[in-house]
């Protein structure tokens, strides 16, 4: 069964066998803290992406919710991740931010720069 909820959970110790083994540290692990939060299952159709997720009522039955993830909200979801969640991630903050990966800006070059079409090879039109 896949987890649906951010838990703090203890880390088990791959060395356990290993006791007597001199080249092992000992180290404490630690569990990551858990935010507590639901975590949506992600699908993508045709050009969106959709998150559902269930949704407790007062009533008590479960009910299966669905979203629509648009672009303007993956990329405030990437912006607010950390410097440090970044470093831990394996990226360089300075050369690969991940909302940079989703485009706010297209530049497009004025008319007269632009190349010219030819029509039906007798000359050339503008669109």
């Amino acid at each position: 069964k896949k987890k649906r909820k951010c838990e703090n959970e203890e880390r088990q110790d791959k060395n356990k066998d290993e006791e007597f083994a001199p080249a092992v540290k000992n180290t404490v692990l630690e569990g990551h803290g858990g935010c507590g939060n639901m975590q949506p299952q992600v699908r993508q159709s045709a050009l969106q992406l959709k998150a559902s997720f269930e949704v407790v009522s007062e009533d008590g039955p479960k009910k299966k919710e669905t979203i629509t993830i648009s672009a303007e909200m993956a990329h405030g979801i990437l912006r607010r991740i950390s410097e440090r969640d970044l470093h831990n991630m394996g990226l360089n903050s300075d050369y690969a931010r991940p909302e940079w990966m989703i485009i706010t800006v297209l530049p497009v070059p004025p008319p007269p720069v632009r190349p010219s079409i030819s029509m039906d090879g007798t000359g050339t039109g503008t669109r």
